[in-house]
């Protein structure tokens, strides 16, 4: 019961349900386009008690893996993604996942968030105004080391930035994926997914060894964070490439306000 206790000190049954939906809204989210963590990630940090930002971000990594994993293993059985381009880009962003994660505590996330969000508007423009992109499957270099080159070296920056940061990753693989790649949406989707599987497994790591993680809070929204993504990704698959481009210009547009919400804010 003192390890109960201890594991959801400070949280009551109404705040829980509460990071259970945002977990199973998240994993919808994120199975389809990523950015699942624009809902769960700020959830978790409201309900955590002040000063604990490293608790919110492993507990957030505990249930986004589960339904991660979920979410690929659907895309692996039913859309059967690039695993030549998938598995050494996972590996990468493990990598880079864990050195971001393990500077999480000490670099504040808003240096970054001036250039995520002058890039996050220029993809969404571009996304918006190029209706046919990631319509089909036009893979570049594909075969060739550039392609592979290109994939690993993108795998570890933005794995780096899931450690460290995190909301957003998955709309970052599936941008790079479809408009430098050629990949269609909803493989990039499918793909995007196994390499989230490997950022996540890292970060939890790191955040499970420093004790940052609430193991029990994590497992109970990462159960909801599964039915939220499997329903997705099989939604994703039903619905094909176009219904994952409207839900990425979507999510991304949110991910572009809250971001200039939080640069904006300290200047008032």
């Amino acid at each position: 019961m003192e390890i109960l206790a201890f594991e959801i000190a400070g949280l009551d049954l109404t705040t829980i349900i509460l990071l259970c939906v945002a977990a199973a809204a998240a994993g919808w989210v994120d199975a389809i386009s990523g950015g699942g963590g624009l809902l769960q990630l700020p959830a978790l940090l409201v309900a955590m008690p002040a000063g604990e930002p490293a608790v919110a971000l492993g507990t957030n990594k505990l249930s986004s893996i589960i339904g991660t994993s979920g979410a690929a293993w659907t895309y692996l059985r039913q859309v059967k993604p690039d695993l030549r381009t998938a598995l050494p880009m996972a590996v990468a962003a493990f990598i880079g996942s864990a050195i971001g994660a393990s500077f999480a505590s000490r670099i504040p996330a808003g240096t970054f968030r001036p250039v995520i969000l002058v890039l996050l508007v220029f993809v969404w423009f571009w996304t918006l105004l190029r209706p046919q992109l990631g319509q089909v499957q036009a893979l570049r270099w594909h075969g060739k080391r550039q392609h592979y080159v290109i994939a690993v070296l993108a795998g570890f920056v933005i794995g780096g930035y899931d450690g460290l940061f995190g909301p957003g990753t998955g709309s970052f693989l599936l941008i790079l994926l479809v408009a430098i790649l050629g990949y269609s949406f909803l493989q990039a989707s499918a793909t995007a997914k196994i390499v989230n599987v490997g950022t996540n497994a890292a970060a939890l790591i790191v955040f499970g060894f420093t004790g940052s993680v609430l193991w029990l809070l994590g497992l109970l929204m990462g159960l909801c964070n599964l039915l939220g993504a499997l329903i997705g990704a099989r939604t994703a698959i039903k619905r094909g490439s176009g219904f994952v481009r409207l839900v990425f210009l979507v999510v991304v547009a949110v991910l572009i306000i809250r971001l200039g919400r939080d640069v904006l804010t300290p200047l008032r």
